[in-house]
């Protein structure tokens, strides 16, 4: 259920002065020290981020699809670190709990998730499954009523800081693809359970990820989600629409900051005895930009809402996470090319945001991913259709 309009007001007026003196001017620190604050962490648990999309019942705000895509466009405009902090939390660390898990592991997890208290982490890529997601091979091997997890997971968010693992593992080596695989809940402090050294990435500092190690870890089999093995792919897949939106509105949230600034910029910086806003190639990009940002949140916004009616929109949210995701680097790069060199400084945001920006085309399902998911939907609806 929404929230009413003036208590949402209050909760969106209150994120755009964290993110506008809060978020924002600590970035170069962020980006300088690969760290997020420990009292903008605290902030942000006070705020309610952790657990935006958490029922109220678990201690969460309970937002709707539209509420949380609205918020997401706000934090979107400051460094995607901070977005990534909470965004665990508030998707595919919580949802697989929420929709497939036991009322126990509800009960366990969600609240702590919500407040922040533990951090989520969702270990599903590994060294040789990356897009081919149903092809993972770190194993979970009964042994009496535990399983033995063994292998590696790769380019884990918030590996090094998480208290609490969501693990897609094989317990059915003899079925191959996404039948055998199961969705454990396993805790950072497990014996077995290692994590490597933070990943160094092209962008976004202040992100955490590493690779987690299992080695003859032991998980009691109350650990699986739902308590039903086998079942892990698909509570996966279940999550994707929330957080392909998400991160849609995410990139929106980040076009809005640089097309801000190059607009900004151009409004200020003077050549040839006028302000390069009046050239005729830097209004074409600032065009561009402006009307590809538009479509991009006219789509996260018709999605969402469809969500909240209870339709199915695993092929809205593809095309929103597709166009979004590259839209926001056509931005980017044109934000880059209206600062001249000035964008190619590390004294500029442009630059860091030019490089922050270029994940969002790989994580969540690459473009390519996207536009399989896109296409196969398409042909099954006309299937159905015919």
């Amino acid at each position: 259920m929404a929230l009413d309009a003036d208590t949402f007001r209050q909760i969106t007026e209150t994120i755009d002065r964290f993110v506008r003196d809060r978020l924002i001017p600590a970035e170069a620190q962020v980006d300088e020290d690969n760290a997020i604050p420990p009292d903008i962490v605290s902030e942000m648990r006070d705020l309610g981020l952790f657990g935006l999309s958490i029922p109220e019942e678990y201690g969460g705000l309970g937002l709707t699809m539209v509420e949380e895509v609205e918020l997401a466009f706000r934090l979107g405009r400051a460094s995607p670190a901070f977005r990534s902090l909470i965004g665990t939390n508030n998707g595919i660390g919580s949802q697989g709990i929420l929709l497939d898990g036991t009322e126990q592991q509800k009960q366990t997890w969600l609240p702590r998730l919500a407040s922040g208290e533990v951090i989520g982490s969702f270990a599903l890529t590994e060294p040789d499954s990356g897009s081919d997601a149903a092809s993972i091979s770190l194993s979970a091997d009964p042994d009496g009523v535990d399983f033995i997890l063994n292998g590696t997971k790769r380019y884990i968010t918030n590996a090094p800081i998480a208290g609490l693992f969501t693990v897609m593992a094989r317990t059915d080596r003899t079925i191959e693809g996404a039948k055998g695989i199961t969705a454990f809940l396993v805790e950072g402090n497990t014996p077995g359970l290692s994590v490597g050294l933070p990943d160094r990435k092209m962008g976004q500092r202040g992100t955490k990820t590493a690779d987690v190690v299992f080695q003859n870890c032991r998980v009691p089999a109350s650990s699986i989600i739902g308590g039903i093995a086998g079942r892990g792919f698909s509570t996966a897949m279940k999550v994707l629409d929330r957080g392909r939106l998400h991160i849609s509105a995410v990139c929106v949230g980040a076009a809005e900051r640089l097309l801000d600034d190059a607009l900004s910029f151009a409004m200020n910086r003077r050549q040839f005895n006028a302000p390069i806003s009046e050239f005729q190639l830097i209004q074409a990009m600032l065009a561009d930009s402006r009307t590809e940002l538009y479509a991009g949140k006219c789509m996260v916004m018709d999605a969402a809402r469809r969500r909240d009616l209870g339709e199915a929109v695993s092929l809205e949210a593809s095309c929103c996470k597709l166009y979004c995701s590259e839209m926001v680097g056509r931005v980017a790069d044109r934000a880059v090319q209206i600062h001249g060199g000035a964008g190619y400084m590390a004294d500029y945001p442009v630059e860091r945001f030019y490089r922050d920006v270029r994940l969002f085309r790989l994580y969540e399902g690459t473009s390519q991913i996207q536009q399989l998911v896109i296409a196969r939907n398409m042909i099954r609806q006309h299937q159905g259709q015919n």
